[in-house]
């Protein structure tokens, strides 16, 4: 699969330059929902429809799924890519990181993490950069500029030092809670509401990101095919673990293509405290 996935890859670097164009004009509501019941961005709208036109002309992609469609786009015989458009899009409005998530599944989709031929995550900020994980076991941080790679490095999860936990406090369960609460005396706080930015931030430090379930949402926030599994296979690929509570995202079959879960990514030995906790 490494030629058919690097062209998908490649062709995602591509489309970013022509993704943060739409951002300056970008930052209005679009007057519509998600199939997750979520207001969208017309920046979300155009990041969509250039994702969707450049890989669905792919002949390796034979199946096309978006947070931002109901329905998977059926386009020919060849991998199934699930992809995030614009992570974290009402970061927009306040300037901060927002990114791409991309999952490339050998698979119908949907199917459990364990059909990934490879991942990748974008962020937008003060770089441009493409955090790829492409089924080597390795995982490697891309610098982009005008569309084209322009420097390259290996990464693996170091030590853990921050933490970033979504949710309101108020709705976490018990159990959570007191893990978050043992995990705030240990490490620092980053976290700014794209998962993309809060997971690259572990990345690089070393520690742990989470969406838990919540007392009023069991199953969580983020959609397993298009986030928590990509994310999952990446952080995995790089030395960490993830779990939905109980076992690794990547075991986890969804029975929709929009369904969501719990998600917990990070250093191995937090992420095992994590389940003896909740």
């Amino acid at each position: 699969m490494t030629a058919e996935f690097d062209g998908i890859i490649e062709t995602v670097v591509g489309a970013l330059p022509r993704i943060e164009e739409g951002f300056a004009g970008g930052r209005a509501y679009a007057e519509m929902e998600n199939p997750s019941g979520q207001e969208v961005l017309a920046a979300d709208v155009r990041a969509d429809e250039i994702l969707h036109d450049a890989l669905t002309s792919l002949d390796c992609v034979g199946e096309y799924a978006s947070e931002e469609r109901a329905e998977i786009v059926d386009c020919g015989d060849g991998l199934s890519v699930a992809v995030d458009p614009l992570d974290g899009s009402s970061n927009l409005v306040t300037n901060n990181p927002v990114g791409v998530i991309v999952g490339v599944y050998d698979a119908p989709l949907p199917c459990a993490g364990t059909n990934l031929v490879g991942a990748a995550y974008d962020v937008f900020g003060p770089l441009t950069t493409l955090v790829v994980a492409d089924g080597d076991g390795s995982v490697t941080e891309y610098v982009v500029k005008d569309g084209e790679i322009q420097d390259a490095r290996d990464l693996t999860l170091p030590e853990p030092t921050v933490y970033g936990f979504g949710g309101g406090v108020e709705d976490w369960t018990d159990g959570f809670a007191d893990f978050a609460e043992e995990v705030e005396r240990e490490l620092k706080l980053r976290y700014g509401g794209a998962m993309v930015g809060d997971i690259n931030q572990v990345m690089h430090k070393g520690g742990m990101f989470a969406y838990p379930a919540l007392e009023d949402r069991p199953e969580g926030k983020l959609r397993l095919v298009f986030e928590g599994a990509p994310m999952a296979y990446i952080v995995e690929s790089a030395g960490g673990a993830s779990s939905d509570g109980e076992k690794s995202l990547l075991e986890k079959e969804p029975d929709g293509v929009h369904d969501r879960t719990p998600v917990h990514v990070g250093n191995e030995p937090l992420i095992e405290r994590l389940e003896e906790s909740v």
